[in-house]
């Protein structure tokens, strides 16, 4: 087991493979760890097709065969892939649009519950007939992909399924050590502190979290927390009249809609997501995993007009940007702290797993005592031949009272709400 610490990789035997754990343990036994990806594919319902594309993405993508094993040998989770995972769940009832209730209650459906991730796979599709075209429903864990990862592979689905282009084989490699990060984005010395004091009074606790433990309690939360989705449009010629103003006040589409949230919420503080793709020398382009991160842009006084507000944010987002010690403050947090000690993050701020090291991480670091926060995952604009519509469905951290999800597609912006 050696080997895996030092490379994220280790085989078992001949087609199987197992990848450690690191970052991604903060995802692990936290509820409510999915997102979607809703699209219209520009090709009629066919169901050999449909499962011959599903068959090509799992050889492609590693991940896709993938479930987690624990070790009690050094207490840690790894992928381990053998056969393919993904659900597969095929709809005779056509559909008139990609919003039809139908298709947002089985998005509900599949989320209702706490995915046992040692016996299910991280990915379920779900596919109806819709005229002339075939609308699909794909949900995600967050230990399979991030957002940018999953249109990712929702592009190579629709691609396959409506033209027949094969996927690009990549091969996952998760972050695996703190060498994979840049030297200079250590923790401050108060962070430092911090962490150190936290994982000294969870050694001193002795607590084990199992994932049965923790698997019971999120299903329980489950069906108590109610999440509530709604779904917004902006047209290409009031999206081009935004893009207009964007430019002209000298900031970005992001930097705008954080500063649309920050109004209209009433809150001076934002999460926003932020892809590392292009900082991670070991991130093969197409890969399934978790190559992201997020920030708090906090900006006050906040003003009326977002567009002043944006110019505010503007600053803030790049200052975060150049500084690898904000920007990758969030990952070297996940890596410094004990693994048993994230485990136990959640689960003890609802008092399920009596622990004060983890009530101190969760609702410091992790904000899990309340759902109080706001964020934005913006995944950018496409413009595609295969993909008619689409529309990505945010994840609702417990730590979020509401969470954005914008997605631009042939033209038209759609912003899905996930809200407590």
């Amino acid at each position: 087991m050696n080997d895996i610490k030092r490379t994220g990789v280790y085989v078992v035997k001949e087609g199987q493979k197992m990848q450690y754990l690191f970052t991604e343990r903060a995802h692990l036994m936290c509820p409510n760890m999915y997102f979607g990806i809703v699209m219209a594919v520009s090709r009629a319902y066919e169901a050999s097709k449909i499962r011959a594309t599903i068959a090509a993405l799992a050889e492609a993508h590693p991940f896709l065969k993938a479930v987690l094993e624990f070790t009690a040998e050094n207490k840690a989770y790894y992928y381990i892939t053998e056969r393919s995972r993904v659900e597969l769940l095929l709809q005779d009832q056509e559909v008139r649009s990609i919003e039809g209730a139908s298709v947002m209650a089985e998005y509900e459906r599949l989320t209702a519950k706490d995915w046992d991730l040692l016996e299910e796979g991280m990915l379920k599709v779900a596919a109806w007939p819709m005229g002339g075209q075939t609308c699909f429903l794909l949900v995600f864990h967050h230990l399979l992909a991030d957002g940018r990862g999953a249109l990712g592979l929702a592009q190579e689905l629709a691609d396959h399924y409506a033209f027949g282009v094969q996927p690009h084989h990549a091969e996952e490699q998760l972050i695996a050590s703190k060498q994979d990060m840049p030297k200079n984005s250590e923790l401050s010395f108060i962070s430092r502190i911090l962490v150190r004091r936290a994982n000294m009074n969870w050694a001193k606790e002795k607590k084990k979290l199992t994932y049965q433990a923790y698997h019971a309690c999120a299903d329980a939360f489950l069906k108590k927390d109610v999440i509530k989705h709604e779904i917004a449009h902006v047209p290409q010629e009031e999206l081009d009249q935004i893009l207009k103003s964007c430019h002209e006040h000298e900031v970005t589409m992001n930097d705008y809609l954080l500063a649309e949230m920050m109004v209209k919420e009433g809150t001076e503080k934002v999460i926003m997501a932020c892809d590392l793709r292009d900082r991670l020398s070991m991130y093969e382009k197409g890969a399934m995993g978790n190559y992201s991160t997020a920030f708090s842009v906090v900006v006050k006084p906040k003003e009326k007009d977002p567009f002043v507000l944006a110019k505010a944010v503007h600053k803030q987002v790049r200052k975060i940007m150049e500084d690898p010690s904000a920007l990758w403050l969030v990952l070297q947090c996940y890596a410094d702290l004990d693994p048993g000690l994230l485990d136990a993050a959640w689960i003890s701020c609802q008092g399920d797993f009596p622990s004060k090291a983890g009530k101190f991480i969760g609702s410091m670091f992790f904000g899990f005592t309340a759902a109080k926060g706001h964020s934005i995952t913006n995944l950018g604009r496409i413009e595609s031949r295969s993909i008619t519509e689409g529309f990505f469905i945010p994840p609702a951290s417990p730590a979020m009272k509401k969470t954005l999800g914008v997605l631009t597609v042939n033209g038209t912006m759609t912003v899905c709400s996930s809200e407590r």
